[in-house]
């Protein structure tokens, strides 16, 4: 199914999709990329991330104003509204921007509406339910209207604050939101430029809707969620957001009466990154803990490390930030689910933003793990699809993150001289940006 942005084959007369201008200046004489020096004839090359690095925290490894400028890029996100925002502002003051929190917010209620519509906290009984929460029946936003349905004998579907949902056969969205960002001249989002766009189509979820709802009441023992989200390493920027989400959403459910006539208990770990075995000691400690769900991890990467120690366990893991195409058809024994969207969906919204602005030439750079090369490889497969040649689009360069340095990936895109390069990757691409405005092919003109 083709991505519901905008048809390829119109993209002249659908040039309204995106209202962001390019990142430089008017049209190359050459054809694709835009022209910053005017009629100095200096190639503009535009610069576009994903969701491992759009974020405001990028933009505090700059020092010199204007260093990501013009510089765009996609992330899961659904345009968010001021009574969300503002009651998650209240979880954290000092939240910087709500990567994710929706889909953190979402995770957990998806987990408690089938716990309830099971009438238990067992995850191999209740996952059969997970799916069916998300479409058909009747709709409901908030855990409090939900319950009401469960509790007549209906099928809730939830549209939560991420939209619809409407999860697939595998347990994740068939469509999702995805924001276009873009930095300003303070190398802060600039909120005012953003859009969004959909891809993927709610006609592919899922048509079981699952068993019918069983009593209320049928345990003792009270929902345990967990969650497994980056305090440390190179997502913790992605941290508060989803801390803040996790904790409204448990606010909000016990709240309306709990699940299963209880409060639910939550329980806090860390994942860290793959560069420690932080994951692997807390998805312990959350067992031990008796959790029945965990709600992480962020890095797709990490997940790949805890997620047969979790779903052997009999517990559900739900994701709020797993991109990974690895995961659709993974052998979880049915106990993983995700709200965010498969890299396949984002890969189609970002190549379209790239098609849209012009760029004739692309090159790719990305981290070596199942987040970068799977995003890297369908988002090379969507520009091909979109008109662009093997030659116009190469190869994507695949980095080690750890590096001390990327000197010989820039230089490849140096030599390489695209309209465009994508940059995929977290806490590193800071560096790799640094190297490109050096070579005077990044953001900073």
């Amino acid at each position: 199914m083709r991505t519901r942005t905008t048809a390829r084959g119109i993209a002249a007369t659908g040039a309204a999709l995106l209202a962001l201008t390019a990142c430089g200046g008017g049209s190359d004489d050459n054809g694709g990329g835009d022209n910053a020096g005017g009629d100095s004839g200096e190639k503009q090359v535009n610069i576009y991330g994903t969701d491992g690095n759009m974020g405001n925290a990028l933009g505090e490894d700059f020092d010199e104003d204007g260093a990501l400028a013009g510089m765009k890029g996609t992330t899961p996100l659904t345009e968010l509204g001021s009574d969300f925002t503002d009651r998650l502002l209240e979880i954290d003051p000092e939240l910087q921007d709500y990567n994710y929190a929706g889909e953190t917010y979402d995770a957990v209620m998806i987990s408690a509406l089938a716990a309830q519509m099971a009438g238990t906290n067992d995850a191999n009984v209740f996952k059969a339910y997970v799916n069916g929460v998300t479409f058909g029946g009747d709709k409901c936003e908030t855990f409090e209207a939900c319950l009401e349905i469960i509790n007549a004998g209906g099928n809730p579907d939830y549209d939560g604050i991420t939209g619809p949902l409407a999860f697939t056969d595998a347990g994740e969205p068939a469509a999702a939101s995805f924001a276009l960002l873009q930095f300003g001249e303070d190398n802060a989002l600039d909120n005012d430029a953003t859009q969004y766009v959909i891809a993927g189509d709610e006609e592919n979820a899922a048509t079981d809707e699952g068993p019918a709802p069983a009593p209320a009441g049928t345990t003792s023992e009270p929902l345990v969620i967990g969650s497994l989200l980056p305090l440390t390493g190179s997502l913790a920027f992605l941290g508060p957001p989803e801390v803040a989400g996790f904790n409204l959403a448990i606010a909000d459910i016990n709240a309306a009466g709990g699940v299963l006539g209880a409060p639910v208990r939550a329980e806090g770990a860390d994942s860290g990154d793959t560069s420690t075995d932080t994951a692997t000691q807390s998805v312990d400690r959350l067992l031990q803990a008796g959790a029945n769900v965990i709600v992480g991890a962020a890095s797709s990467a990490v997940s790949q490390t805890v997620i047969d120690t979790i779903t052997g366990a009999g517990v559900m893991q739900i994701s709020p930030a797993n991109t990974s195409d690895i995961f659709t058809t993974y052998d979880d024994n049915g106990l993983y689910f995700r709200t965010a969207p498969p890299d396949l969906l984002q890969a189609r919204a970002l190549a379209d933003l790239i098609l849209e602005d012009g760029n004739n030439t692309v090159g790719i750079l990305a981290l070596n793990d199942p987040y970068g090369t799977g995003l890297a490889e369908n988002t090379r497969t969507n520009l091909l699809d979109g008109g662009l040649t093997e030659e116009q689009v190469p190869e994507p360069v695949i980095y080690d993150p750890t590096a001390a340095n990327f000197d010989a990936e820039v230089q490849q895109m140096v030599d390489l001289n695209p309209d465009a390069i994508i940059v995929i990757g977290f806490e590193e691409s800071s560096k790799i940006i640094q190297g490109l405005n050096a070579e005077g092919i990044g953001p900073q003109r």
